[in-house]
């Protein structure tokens, strides 16, 4: 059986992102939309895990892309990351949808929560011999959702890597907003709707989550 995914592009002259619109946090780029196409097909079994942990089912045998949406990119997709609001996260989200998005965010931070308790602290390097080590890509993933709660109009104290507790906050008070029902404008009067805001913070997750884990398996990079 068939499974059709409805994919937006945000295209720059160097960089390519490619994201499933209705899967937030499964978003790869490329160097041309090809590129980008190829890196999402080649990341949907992992990805499949994740929303299997969300409790969605995600066939991967047979999939078929289908794009809905292609526009420019701007500074943030040349930078690496998806940073084109797409029409379609636009939409607003009923109470099932927006519990849907939240489950997957959810499940995209227990992700990379179980890739860096798993992982040496020393990460493989990079073919140029850079690249984070764990606590360093913790320590920005979480920093980076400090900022993009922000950007869904909370104010939260500072987390802290050593304190759970103090991240189990940050994330339950992001994954509150989330969960309430949006008309599709931005939240808090800012600039993200809420399906780009689940898109953004899962994808973050998922690209050091999914980073850590092939950094950790021998190699010479």
């Amino acid at each position: 059986m068939t499974t059709r995914i409805a994919v937006a592009l945000e295209i720059t002259p160097k960089k390519t992102f490619a994201t499933a619109v209705d899967w937030p946090g499964w978003s790869r780029a490329g160097k041309t939309e090809a590129d980008a196409l190829a890196a999402l097909v080649s990341y949907a079994d992992r990805y499949a895990l994740v929303a299997a942990t969300a409790g969605e089912s995600l066939p991967t045998d047979d999939l078929q892309f289908d794009l809905a949406e292609s526009g420019p990119g701007n500074a943030t997709t040349e930078f690496g990351a998806p940073g084109r609001i797409a029409d379609a996260d636009r939409r607003s989200t009923t109470s099932a949808e927006a519990d849907r998005l939240t489950r997957l965010v959810a499940a995209a931070w227990a992700a990379f929560d179980a890739a860096a308790a798993t992982a040496p602290a020393e990460l493989r390097k990079g073919p140029r011999g850079g690249g984070r080590d764990t606590a360093k890509i913790v320590e920005h993933a979480l920093m980076a959702d400090h900022a993009y709660a922000r950007e869904i109009g909370l104010r939260p104290p500072g987390p802290s890597a050593s304190d759970p507790k103090s991240v189990a906050a940050l994330r339950d008070a992001m994954l509150a907003v989330l969960r309430t029902p949006s008309d599709g404008n931005p939240l808090a009067g800012r600039k993200w709707p809420a399906r780009y805001a689940a898109t953004r913070i899962a994808w973050h997750a998922l690209d050091h989550a999914w980073e850590i884990e092939d950094r950790s398996e021998p190699g010479s990079g």
